[in-house]
């Protein structure tokens, strides 16, 4: 079973690019999560059409944040937000339900420049481990998407520079993610790669990206009842078209 997970930063501009081609052609996941979509799916055409099953969660603003989860796999069922109205008006979560596992498919808010978000992403954060700790109760989770925070020092190129001023690494946001790690999740990829120097995202400004000053702030994070079927975790940097790259986990 392979998973990829994506925030492509408008789905509409990655589409007409044709950036989404690698991942049907070449990396062939069973099932394809994307974040900041940016659009209703009556507004995309003709996509993805390898994956019979499609399942979207639009924002309430136009053109704005988004999430949709593509699979080969039809799913028990399919639920939308986290049933907090609050928090479920920007289309951030699809939460599908298989045989042995939930995935959420999610977009956590980004506190924003001068962090004018930053106490509604404290709260967010504790409501949304909330509302995983419930759906683990029935089964395992898969939990991917853009968490829109470095978890360590090592997760982020200028660590020092950062710190307390950009959205991504507070403590605040540190210290709320660190919160799904002592609830038992898993992050996936550094169950196999512990070196410095591996990101998902890089700024479009500067040559970032060619550079490689970047952070890591998309994840798998899998219930640790999983970990023994957890066979990959990797990050595919090659892959252009956003500013962000997709990631992906294998589970047998």
């Amino acid at each position: 079973m392979k998973i990829i997970s994506w925030n492509v930063n408008g789905i509409r501009a990655c589409f007409k690019r044709n950036c989404l081609n690698p991942i049907g052609e070449e990396i062939k996941p069973d099932i394809f999560c994307i974040q900041e979509t940016k659009a209703h799916p009556g507004q995309v055409d003709n996509l993805l059409s390898e994956f019979p099953h499609h399942f979207w969660n639009a924002a309430e603003k136009a053109g704005y944040a988004g999430t949709a989860t593509f699979s080969k796999i039809k799913p028990l069922q399919v639920s939308y937000g986290m049933g907090i109205k609050e928090h479920d008006q920007e289309g951030r979560i699809v939460n599908l339900e298989f045989q042995d596992y939930f995935l959420v498919n999610v977009y956590v808010p980004n506190s924003g420049r001068g962090l004018p978000r930053l106490s509604y992403r404290a709260q967010w954060d504790k409501d949304f481990l909330s509302f995983l700790k419930k759906l683990e109760r029935k089964k395992p989770i898969v939990v991917c998407g853009d968490f829109n925070v470095a978890r360590t020092r090592t997760d982020l190129a200028n660590p020092d520079s950062n710190y307390n001023k950009t959205a991504g690494f507070t403590q605040v946001e540190i210290n709320g993610f660190q919160k799904f790690f002592e609830a038992d999740f898993i992050d996936t990829f550094r169950e196999f790669h512990k070196e410095p120097g591996q990101y998902t995202y890089w700024g479009y400004w500067n040559n970032l990206r060619a550079r490689n000053i970047g952070w890591r702030i998309d994840y798998f994070l899998i219930s640790s009842s999983l970990q023994k079927k957890l066979k990959k975790a990797f990050i595919l940097k090659e892959i252009m078209g956003s500013d962000h790259c997709p990631i992906g986990i294998v589970l047998s």
